[in-house]
């Protein structure tokens, strides 16, 4: 193999596997280190300049950084990166002071954003201190988007939403608040510098059943009933209510009405339980409250008298897998099954809707209906217009939002100084040595045995009578730094010098995971097969020296290594070191008007 280039951030950033997989790539063992510190005022600002909304995501997020966590491959489960967040937004001090003030001058350049969800306020935030006029625009009457208009108060409190919303608000922009915008054409006509559409996949998909029309008092589509029992609309639901689909949002529908009078509440899904797209946590609450979720089940039609919803009639099907493993769902043979019911909330998915979008202005669209946006700009076809969040590409996480924010504030900071919007700059990075002594490190290397902890909750009993109640307690602060004691320091790498080896080995003596071998070079699979622990996992990269002075190459199998230091402290010549890794991303707010990266 050829030896590994580590120059770069990449490598680096890829063996952090928890930033890595973090769409906004927040420095998730590093804030964690904060936690265990005490020091929880510092560990919220690094995860607000990174992801924004530090108290809405520390109980919302869809944590795609915990199916990456190394912590994952040596136990059961990783570390609570999630909720670990959320003790950082908790137990902070006042931050006002430390977020960036409002612009001393204006640039000249007017911006309008419309949606005042996630990905327009990431926009605002990166913006807003450059000196933009923004003028951010949305129907509901207060900022948030989804955020505020489709989770539950009793996962996310209102107060919370309305901290992090303000703290950008407070940047200075413009509010144009409960005003919908029906013309984009109109827009354009108002001569705004640029345009961002952040406008969320504000449509949930409704079911076209016999019997829909009849009995269409008591069948509600998902996220709009969400989002009316989250204004205050609706106050109450029937005793017996049937949830369609097996997404988050069905998740939310079903507790929701747990608490609102539903008695008898069931999920019907139409696949497997494991293939349900909600996430296993959101599955494991609705079980814990008592919500059976039926799984292999269709509905076929809604059954009425006199146009009153008298329940749903189901076809039983199974999984029947073809010759290439694809999945398609067949007639079980059993009979149909009707369950009776007062109310159904279909939560089968989301669309984009753009009827406000003219069709002749440029802006082209694809065969699914979706705005032709680049991936890499969030630029559309008309130049001056970008996207973002669940209007670019579809429904994801609030995370993806802010990520995609974060790109689209870029392109548009470019776009409106007359630069390439497609010439990114790189993100900034360095290494820097944890060495304190001969064995003695800047971060604590010792490995919690620990298993995950448990996150508090609320009595279930006491949880229920009450819809705006917070179910989720939060970690304590001692739960919180013994939770953050199972981190593993991915980010503290180890860093090794091929001219200071004397191939002793001692290295590979006490590494606890056998991921250091000394070996005759060769290609990759057959290297990964003579490995001390053999590599299987070929999407983790090997860390391979250049020769070593008998002819032997150096192999660390990155996909196991513990961060622990051993290898370091035992070398008797420092080829080993610990360097901690920081990655800069290039936000709007880190760049010149040339587009290089600064230090704020």
């Amino acid at each position: 193999m050829h030896p590994t280039r580590t120059e770069g951030p990449d490598y680096y950033h890829k063996v952090v596997d928890c930033q890595w997989a973090c769409p906004a790539h927040t420095p998730v063992p590093e804030y964690i280190r904060l936690i265990a510190e005490g020091r929880y005022s510092d560990a919220y600002m690094i995860n607000w300049k990174s992801n924004v909304f530090p108290g809405v995501l520390g109980r919302t997020c869809d944590r795609p950084c915990e199916p990456a966590c190394r912590r994952g491959r040596v136990e059961d489960e990783p570390v609570a990166i999630c909720r670990l967040k959320r003790v950082a937004a908790d137990n902070k001090d006042d931050i006002s002071s430390r977020l960036p003030p409002p612009a001393a001058s204006r640039n000249g350049k007017r911006i309008a954003l419309v949606g005042a969800g996630p990905a327009a306020l990431t926009v605002a935030r990166d913006l807003a201190p450059l000196g933009y006029d923004l003028v951010l625009y949305d129907g509901d009457a207060k900022a948030g988007g989804m955020i505020r208009s489709q989770i539950p108060r009793f996962r996310l409190p209102e107060e919370v939403i309305d901290e992090e919303v303000g703290y950008i608000t407070g940047l200075g922009m413009e509010m144009r608040l409960g005003q919908r915008v029906d013309s984009l054409k109109d827009l354009l006509a108002e001569n705004y510098d640029a345009v961002f559409v952040g406008t969320g996949a504000p449509r949930g998909r409704d079911l076209d059943l016999p019997g829909r029309e009849e009995a269409r008092a008591n069948i509600h589509v998902g996220i709009d009933w969400l989002s009316s029992v989250s204004f205050g609309h609706i106050d109450r639901i029937g005793r017996r209510v049937i949830v369609l689909g097996g997404g988050n949002t069905a998740m939310d529908c079903c507790r929701t009405s747990r608490r609102l009078g539903g008695e008898d509440v069931k999920v019907v899904v139409r696949s497997g339980f494991e293939e349900m797209k909600a996430s296993p946590w959101e599955k494991e609450d609705a079980l814990h409250e008592d919500i059976p979720i039926l799984n292999f089940r269709v509905p076929k039609a809604f059954t009425h008298d006199n146009g009153k919803l008298t329940g749903v009639v189901f076809e039983v099907v199974e999984a029947q897998y073809d010759d290439k493993g694809r999945r398609r769902l067949m007639p079980s043979g059993e009979p149909d099954e009707h369950y009776p019911c007062d109310d159904v909330l279909v939560a089968v998915g989301q669309e984009n809707s753009f009827p406000w979008i003219e069709r002749d202005i440029g802006l082209e669209f694809n065969e699914w209906d979706m705005p032709k946006v680049d991936e890499v700009t969030f630029q559309s076809t008309r130049s001056g217009v970008f996207f973002g969040g669940d209007a670019a590409f579809g429904p994801k996480n609030i995370i993806w939002a802010v990520a995609q924010g974060h790109d689209a504030a870029v392109s548009i900071h470019r776009y409106c100084q007359g630069e390439d919007v497609q010439d990114r700059p790189p993100p900034g990075f360095s290494l820097t040595s944890q060495k304190m002594g001969i064995h003695e490190w800047s971060y604590d290397n010792d490995i919690s045995n620990d298993a995950r902890f448990r996150v508090p909750q609320r009595d279930k009993v006491e949880s229920l009578k009450d819809v705006r109640l917070e179910v989720e307690l939060g970690f304590d602060a001692g739960l919180g730094f013994s939770e953050a004691q199972r981190c593993l320091n991915c980010d503290v790498q180890t860093v090794f010098a091929e001219p200071l080896c004397i191939e002793c080995d001692a290295c590979v003596d006490i590494c606890p995971v056998d991921c250091i071998t000394f070996t005759e070079d060769g290609e990759e699979e057959d290297l990964r097969g003579r490995l001390n622990a053999p590599s299987l996992h070929l999407d983790q990269d090997l860390l391979v020296s250049d020769k070593l002075k008998t002819g032997r190459v150096l192999v660390k199998d990155e996909d196991v290594c513990l961060h622990c230091g051993l290898c370091a402290e035992r070398c008797p010549t420092g080829a080993w070191d610990m360097q901690r890794f920081t990655l800069e991303m290039t936000h709007a707010t880190s760049m010149t008007g040339g587009g290089a990266c600064q230090n704020r």
